[in-house]
């Protein structure tokens, strides 16, 4: 595991290496162990190191025989070793032990075809000298990192944006046209990023970059679920649990102590289960959980510890905790911070460096499994409104109306009743969209927006046309892809980026892309049976855990935000909110913002996903593009986001 960066000029540019060492020493956390350049005079390519396999020769940039071919590697191959064979009888000589190697030599075997052959998760660029040709990959879900700045002259590559920032041709704008999508859903799912002119490589592809121009596609994609699925209820349960298995095992691959986040729901808790079985010595498993002991997961963690027999650690964190690291972790992530839990998962990665170099994470079932409650409840919900929507609509607008502002409904049964589809349009985007993933609604952001600032793009373009180019399937499958494609690709950033700010390698085993295949053939009634999400899955771990864990409520992490923000120590985030010299008083206006963050703090509304996007948005400006904010020091610039009071 580690940090890449590097280029690639179609002509000479006589940049010095002095900038490759910048832009390498910025990915610093990403790999402590070492370092690595090669430079010509057309390519550059900068590495640093977290030693996991093959500590003593598996330095990079690495080279083929005839030096003509170079390497800079961020992952882990776990087929490394079943490919070496082949490839040593097809002439190939090997220097090192190191899986970085096998990708060069299966570059030089098969060309940009070598990614079929790869099983794991990996982001890498190989320069070939005598050509002055780069080919780049992605692993096929998004595990690892890859961002670029190609201007038709220069290609700039590195595993984190800031390091691509070090480089004197490129500088940080915001683009405009992504704001809407990312006030909805606290990210932006294409290849685009918040960055002007800076693109992320998309899971699944790979890129050529040569003489005569740059050309990028997709290598692999999730499969159309068969039309007939064969076998009965418990050959699926049996080849879920053999697959699982399989993927875990791989992934204990390693030559430095490894463990396991346990969150204590149904996913770590198989998984940590199945390591237990399979490696000697107790298996280290790491949690963190809040102050407020309603929205902690700390006591199933522990039952489920007690219960597999691991060495069991904890961190519990508060809102000073919380919002003192969140610019520091702003600076981490590149972009805004989607999810609050991405800050908890920080503490936790940081809990676990101090003892592991590896940890294992539960990630990607629900994505693959229907384990959201909102898959249900818009398939239960759509059900219903087929039948309803036959109504005349100016009697469906009476009772939508009568929902939202009858004083006879408590305000539990009026939040309900407004979510299902007796308040709600028809459409995906309002009964699905606008419900469970949207912060602020294309109506919302008008109401926020100033004038002139009303046009920011589209908000759910990038979901709706994974949902839409599959009309095929049926509608859980649909509802399935849209969300690997772009909702578990910020996950994986997330998952990445946390850990790696502690210097700590993450693998996700659900993420196997094996395993995704057969998750993908998996029929609709064996995901969601009787109301249970994931059901395939939990049947086929149910043996491993106490049926509580295993058939339990998802909790989905929650954090105590809206309790955090109405508290005194929060005026501090209203004073960062409403500066006018920040990012926000370009786009937003003042008053509705203002009467936002007042209907917050009287309990009229919880507004607190808002917030939390408009916060994150404003601390990304001045930490990339005003420069008035250090993230090492959380109290310069406009001030610390949260006050210890009495």
């Amino acid at each position: 595991m580690c940090g890449i960066t590097g280029w690639v000029n179609l002509e000479p540019d006589g940049t010095p290496e002095a900038v490759l060492r910048r832009m390498t020493e910025s990915l610093r956390h990403r790999g402590p162990d070492g370092e690595g350049y090669y430079m010509d005079t057309f390519a550059g390519l900068g590495h640093c190191r977290l030693s996991i396999i093959d500590l003593e020769t598996g330095s990079q940039p690495i080279t083929n025989e005839s030096g003509d071919v170079w390497i800079a590697y961020n992952g882990e191959i776990f087929n490394h070793a079943e490919l070496r064979p082949g490839l040593e009888r097809d002439g190939h000589v090997y220097r090192t032990r190191s899986d970085t190697e096998t990708i060069l030599h299966a570059y030089e075997q098969y060309g940009p075809d070598c990614v079929h052959h790869l099983r794991g998760m990996f982001a890498f660029a190989i320069w070939d000298r005598r050509s002055r040709t780069l080919f780049c990959s992605r692993d096929r879900l998004g595990i690892k990192p890859f961002y670029y700045r190609w201007d038709g002259r220069r290609f700039i590559f590195a595993s984190e944006i800031k390091a691509l920032l070090c480089h004197p041709s490129v500088s940080a704008a915001l683009d405009e046209s992504l704001l809407s999508e990312y006030l909805a859903f606290g990210y932006t799912s294409g290849p685009r990023t918040l960055f002007s002119g800076i693109s992320r490589l998309m899971p699944a592809h790979r890129l050529r970059l040569s003489p005569s121009g740059l050309a990028v596609e997709s290598y692999w994609d999730v499969p159309h679920r068969p039309a007939a699925a064969v076998g009965d209820e418990q050959f699926w349960i049996c080849e879920c649990r053999r697959r699982l298995e399989e993927t875990v095992r791989m992934r204990l691959m390693s030559d430095v102590p490894l463990g396991m986040f346990l969150s204590g729901g149904v996913d770590s808790s198989a998984i940590a289960a199945l390591m237990a079985r399979m490696v000697t010595g107790r298996v280290k498993t790491f949690s963190v959980g809040y102050r407020e002991s309603h929205f902690s997961e700390l006591g199933y963690a522990r039952e489920v510890a007690q219960t597999i027999g691991t060495d069991h650690h904890e961190v519990v964190i508060g809102p000073e905790e919380f919002f003192g690291e969140l610019p520091h972790l702003v600076w981490h992530e590149d972009e805004p911070i989607a999810w609050p839990s991405s800050v908890s998962l920080h503490f936790v990665s940081r809990l676990a460096s101090a003892q592991v170099k590896v940890v294992l994470t539960g990630e990607g079932s629900d994505e693959l499994f229907a384990g959201y409650g909102r898959y249900r409840y818009y398939l239960l919900n759509r059900h219903w409104m087929d039948g309803y929507s036959r109504l005349p609509s100016g009697l469906r607008r009476s009772v939508a109306s009568f929902i939202s502002a009858s004083g006879l409904l408590s305000a539990n049964l009026r939040r309900r009743l407004g979510h299902s589809f007796l308040g709600r349009e028809a459409s995906i985007e309002s009964l699905y969209l606008d419900n469970f993933y949207s912060a602020f609604s294309p109506t919302q952001q008008l109401a926020l927006a100033k004038p002139g600032a009303e046009a920011m793009g589209p908000t759910y373009e990038a979901f709706l046309n994974y949902f839409d180019s599959r009309p095929d399937s049926s509608l859980l499958p649909r509802l399935l892809y849209a969300d690997q494609k772009t909702y578990l690709v910020e996950l994986l950033m997330k998952q990445d980026q946390m850990s790696m700010a502690s210097s700590i390698e993450s693998r996700v085993p659900l993420l196997d892309h094996h395993l995704v295949e057969f998750a993908a053939s998996v029929p609709d009634h064996l995901k969601i049976r009787n109301g249970v999400g994931k059901y395939i899955l939990k049947r086929a771990v149910e043996d491993l855990l106490p049926r509580n864990i295993v058939y339990r409520s998802k909790m989905g992490f929650p954090t105590p935000l809206r309790d955090w923000l109405l508290k005194p120590g929060a005026r501090g985030i209203r004073s960062i909110l409403q500066s006018r010299e920040g990012l926000l008083a370009s786009y937003l206006n003042r008053n509705a913002l203002a009467g936002l963050l007042d209907r917050h703090d009287r309990g009229v509304e919880d507004a607190s996903d808002r917030i939390w996007r408009l916060l994150n948005l404003q601390i990304w400006g001045e930490i990339f593009l005003a420069r008035t904010r250090n993230p090492l020091q959380g109290g310069s610039g406009n001030g610390a986001l949260w006050t210890v009071t009495a």
